[in-house]
């Protein structure tokens, strides 16, 4: 989908269509916004039963810009014009701020963006039934065997899939069509917004391997800057790399693997079904929080946070063995600690009081940034017969009294 969230936000303010537009931060309030619009308006009637069919007129003027933010949220997307300015998903809005200041700011509305999704989702599977799950604004679909999937190297049926979703929706989507995943994944990135992009196999080296290393999805930051150090920066440069280099410089697995990508090699199917791995809640907090001089703002934050994973659990129909905790420090170093039990839980508290176990051994005496709660190792509710009532219990460290913070009293 073409800039998800803010397409979802410009259906329902088209005023703001061709204006640089950032969606961040937390959800406003509806009361608040209501009771803005009426003291900048007095002439007009913004009451909640009408506000829903009047927000098309809500003056430009009127809704706030980044220019002066402070703080730290974190852009989830932003529209097209907005990018032009270099502003892209994961920047820091006090960063996109400098860059732009008279872009405008939208809370995230993850309600609304889950209803569009599925229902993009309801239509694409309609036409291509073999539809893989990437999150909620991408899918992988199969339609080799789909009547008329074929038809000018599948063109048609991309077309059919846009127009679609464009009737029912509003919202625009760019289609890569390929031999397989990988190449896929590239293409749909060629013609945004609204494009499709065609990728045979004999395209390889006139489409693909004039692209940077960095487009293939696999290759992040840290393997990309370690190839730029060999001089490898487009991934013609790489296919050309024998395999037991690539193997000897980036370890058996990933090193053989570099080597299919740059070929464009890619069997793996469109999975129609796949079960998570893993849950987890996390928040950035506004200011750096100490565990003891801000015990309380803690505490209730990583209550939260677990009561959180826990509802995640519940209402997916998943049990978890393995809870972990994520930090981060004010100088940005993450740490991480684990506890697998030997039973299955999606308890609240049960996940709670083993999170604050992992707590004790890390370092609590500096500020912290952000804070995670996270289970793992999941499988459906009810499948697995627990094994022991209790949970294993952390080793103590030197760290162990600041952890009153988080204890289960």
């Amino acid at each position: 989908m073409d800039a998800f969230y803010a397409s979802c936000e410009l259906l329902r303010y088209p005023q703001l269509k061709g204006l640089p537009v950032v969606i961040g931060g937390g959800r406003r309030k509806e009361d608040d916004l209501l009771g803005k619009l009426q003291a900048a308006y007095p002439d007009g009637e913004w009451t909640a039963e009408t506000f829903a069919e009047r927000l098309d007129r809500i003056p430009v003027d009127f809704f706030p810009r980044i220019e002066g933010y402070t703080g730290r949220g974190v852009i989830t997307t932003a529209t097209y014009a907005a990018r032009q300015f270099g502003i892209g998903s994961a920047m820091g809005l006090m960063k996109a701020a400098k860059l732009c200041p008279q872009a405008i700011l939208l809370p995230v509305d993850f309600e609304r963006y889950r209803h569009f999704s599925r229902t993009f989702k309801n239509i694409i599977t309609d036409i291509a039934p073999l539809m893989q799950d990437r999150g909620v604004d991408e899918v992988y679909i199969d339609f080799t065997d789909v009547p008329g999937g074929q038809r000018e190297g599948g063109r048609v049926l991309a077309r059919l899939i846009q127009k679609s979703i464009f009737d029912a929706t509003g919202l625009t989507c760019s289609i890569g069509v390929a031999p397989n995943k990988l190449i896929a994944k590239m293409a749909s990135e060629f013609n945004k917004p609204n494009g499709i992009s065609i990728v045979h196999e004999a395209d390889l080296q006139t489409q693909i391997w004039p692209l940077a290393c960095r487009k293939i999805n696999g290759v992040g930051p840290k393997a990309d800057d370690k190839l730029k150090g060999f001089g490898i920066h487009t991934i013609g440069e790489l296919a050309a790399r024998e395999p037991h280099w690539l193997i000897e410089n980036f370890g058996k697995s990933y090193g053989a693997w570099l080597h299919e990508a740059a070929w464009g090699r890619d069997d793996r199917p469109v999975e129609t079904e796949s079960e998570p791995v893993s849950m987890s809640r996390e928040t950035t907090f506004e200011r750096d929080l100490h565990a003891v001089r801000d015990r309380e703002a803690l505490g209730a934050v990583f209550t939260r946070l677990c009561e959180q994973v826990a509802a995640d659990l519940q209402r997916k129909g998943y049990e978890g063995k393995t809870i972990g905790i994520k930090l981060r420090y004010d100088n940005f170093q993450a740490v991480s600690r684990d506890q697998t039990l030997t039973e299955y839980t999606a308890d609240a508290k049960h996940i709670r009081q083993v999170a604050g176990q992992c707590l004790k051994r890390v370092d609590l005496s500096r500020r912290l940034r952000l804070l995670g709660v996270r289970v793992g190792s999941l499988v459906k509710a009810g499948t697995a017969a627990a094994l022991d009532n209790h949970p294993m219990v952390a080793a103590e460290t030197e760290h162990g009294p600041q952890t009153l913070l988080f204890t289960d009293d």
